[in-house]
């Protein structure tokens, strides 16, 4: 596997990463993983080997590999590889591209984020149409020079197939490892943030950033409080929009109803985080999957969200969660509804934990290990093909 982006930086392409590596090592198949160095370890370094980086401009939290040194180490590999998986489209795909030249195998790669209405939000001097164009061409040029490519939702390989994309395309999202979210205490969380325990609390979790639709949550809250006064919006995660979305929590007067608490570790504080929230709250445009949506309905919390993109294939009304449309008033109403009826949260809590245990981490990597295998056989025949001809 080749990618720009894996702990310890947190966010939904490292935790599917890295959910895959051990499921396919619990499977007995070997995975190397490049990945960019970050200045620190994490405790699961084995198998990765790590490039020199530095911050990406604009968006410190990333690193931009440094290019001769990610060449050279993957010559340096060798062979010995069956398939190149590329998990993101910056350096690792063109690096990834060559490497599988190189050592004559397939590469598959995975679409994990929607770069249409992505890039609105960072590159702001460029009109929105122009920006869309651009990222629908990028899109389609590095996806049909793969020989397999996977989407995390029917909706993402739809929009794919509108672009014009002609790869092989298979549909699979990440799993849960279902024993790494059987644990977490939201006593302890409010405790450790001094909230009162009857205190109505929602919350979000994820890449903070404009593309997450943060800012409409922050609304949403406004429209609560003058519901149930005491409601806290907690918001746990870093990124590019924190700064703008606590000035925007301060200007509306929201200070005391929305706290900002960071990364919390996965393996404790985040699971605690989860426990703590009277209902997981959930509005992105641009989810190609809203694996945190699973995570919350496994440990029991109840989803308030929109449905848009990839969520739609990860949600169903009443499967632990109600399903809004992206509107304030109905959203809060929802919401409001949850909050004030006991009775209502602990059904579709239950409900949540028995949806997401359909959605096992080694069912998913058994479906992505046969489509290596598919896409391997087909690559042969045609390579076999070409001898002939």
């Amino acid at each position: 596997m080749v990618t720009d982006v894996y702990f310890p930086r947190v966010n939904g392409v490292s935790t599917s990463i890295q959910t895959f590596r051990r499921e396919f090592h619990a499977l007995g198949h070997e995975v190397v993983l490049v990945a960019p160095d970050y200045g620190a370890v994490t405790d699961d370094e084995a198998g990765i080997l790590r490039v020199p980086a530095i911050p990406v401009p604009l968006d410190p939290e990333d690193r931009l590999m440094h290019w001769g040194r990610l060449r050279r180490l993957l010559r340096r590999l060798g062979g010995g590889f069956d398939l190149v998986h590329i998990q993101t489209p910056f350096l690792a795909h063109y690096a990834g591209v060559a490497f599988s030249d190189a050592m004559g195998v397939p590469r598959v790669e995975t679409y994990h984020t929607y770069f249409e209405e992505y890039l609105y939000h960072y590159v702001r001097f460029l009109p929105k149409p122009a920006l869309k164009a651009l990222a629908r061409r990028f899109s389609r040029g590095q996806c049909n020079d793969l020989d397999g490519l996977v989407v995390p939702s029917r909706q993402m390989r739809a929009v794919l197939e509108g672009y014009g994309v002609s790869a092989p395309m298979e549909v699979i999202p990440t799993g849960l490892v279902l024993e790494d979210f059987a644990a977490g205490d939201g006593i302890a969380f409010r405790a450790r943030y001094r909230i009162p325990p009857d205190r109505p609390v929602i919350a979000y979790v994820g890449r903070v950033a404009f593309e997450k639709n943060i800012d409409f949550l922050l609304r949403v809250t406004a429209r609560l409080r003058g519901v149930i006064p005491d409601i806290l919006f907690v918001v746990s995660g870093e990124g590019p929009a924190l700064a703008a979305l606590r000035e925007r929590a301060r200007s509306s007067g929201l200070e005391k109803h929305a706290l900002f608490v960071g990364y919390l570790d996965r393996r404790g504080p985040l699971l605690d985080c989860y426990r703590a929230a009277n209902a997981f709250v959930f509005a992105s445009r641009t989810e190609t999957q809203g694996l945190v949506l699973l995570e919350a309905m496994a440990l029991g919390t109840p989803v308030v969200s929109t449905a848009m993109m990839g969520t739609r294939d990860v949600l169903r009304h009443g499967e632990g969660a109600l399903v809004v449309r992206e509107d304030e008033a109905e959203f809060a109403s929802a919401v409001a509804a949850l909050l004030q009826d006991e009775s209502l949260r602990t059904r579709l809590g239950h409900a949540g934990e028995r949806y997401a245990r359909q959605w096992s981490a080694r069912a998913t990597a058994d479906r992505l290990m046969k489509f290596y295998g598919r896409v391997t056989a087909a690559c042969a025949a045609a390579r076999a093909s070409a001898r002939t001809a």
